[in-house]
C-alpha cells in the first residue's frame, strides 16, 4: 500500500509541474507600437502570429530607430484579434499586454510571447493633418535696369 501512495504522489507532482510549464508563464508586461503584420499560421494548431514595430530615439546622436517584436495570439482570443486587425486597418498605435511562456509548444504558437489583451491607442503622436494646397504665386518680372 505504501508503494502505491508514493507512486501516486510522484505522478501528481510530475503532472503538476508539466501543467504549470504548459499553461503558466514567468513574465508579464506591455509593449506599444504599430502592428504591421498579423497572420494565421500552423499546420495542425492554428495560431495568429504578429509583428509589432516599436520606434524611438537612439541614445547619443538622436536618430530614429525601429525595433521589431514578434508575438502570438491564441485563435480563441477573438477580441484581441479583432482589435489588432482594426488597428492595422486604421494605422493606429496599440498597447499589447503579453505573457512570456517558459518555452514554445506547438499549440501555443511560434513565439514565447503570448498576447492576452489589446488596447488601441489611436493615431501616432507625430501624425499631422494633411497640408492644405497653397496657390503658387505668379512669376514677377525682374528689373533688369538695376545695377549692382
Amino acid at each position: 500500500m505504501r508503494k502505491w501512495t508514493i507512486i501516486i504522489v510522484f505522478l501528481a507532482i510530475v503532472f503538476g509541474v508539466l501543467y504549470y510549464l504548459t499553461f503558466g508563464y514567468y513574465s508579464e508586461g506591455k509593449r506599444g507600437g504599430f502592428v504591421t503584420q498579423l497572420s494565421k499560421k500552423g499546420y495542425l494548431f492554428k495560431t495568429y502570429e504578429g509583428e509589432l514595430r516599436m520606434g524611438g530615439l537612439s541614445e547619443g546622436d538622436g536618430t530614429m530607430n525601429s525595433s521589431q517584436w514578434v508575438f502570438s495570439v491564441s485563435g480563441s482570443n477573438k477580441d484581441a484579434i479583432a482589435k489588432i486587425e482594426q488597428a492595422i486597418q486604421n494605422g493606429h498605435r496599440v498597447s499589447l499586454t503579453y505573457e512570456q511562456k517558459f518555452f514554445t509548444l506547438p499549440w501555443n504558437g511560434d513565439t514565447k510571447y503570448f498576447v492576452t489583451e489589446v488596447e488601441v491607442l489611436g493615431p501616432s503622436r507625430s501624425s499631422f493633418p494633411p497640408a492644405q494646397a497653397q496657390p503658387i504665386p505668379a512669376p514677377t518680372e525682374i528689373d533688369t535696369t538695376a545695377v549692382l
